[in-house]
């Protein structure tokens, strides 16, 4: 994973906008690929198989109750 220059001022901008202190280019280089692994680790696009089985299954709930 890479940040482009661009990124890393963004990133930046957000983050003192957020919380009202500058950061360093490298620091904000880090917290941004941190960033991005975890959000690579946590999402995973759903097929079309699987919405159909959740939409399946909350139509079922639903008629349960």
């Amino acid at each position: 994973m890479m940040l482009s220059d661009d990124d890393i001022r963004n990133f930046q901008t957000l983050y003192r906008r957020q919380f009202g202190r500058e950061i360093s280019r490298e620091a904000a280089y880090e917290q941004g690929i941190k960033l991005l692994r975890l959000v690579s680790l946590i999402y995973k696009p759903m097929t079309e198989e699987e919405f159909n089985n959740i939409h399946a299954r909350r139509k079922n709930i639903k008629l349960s109750n």
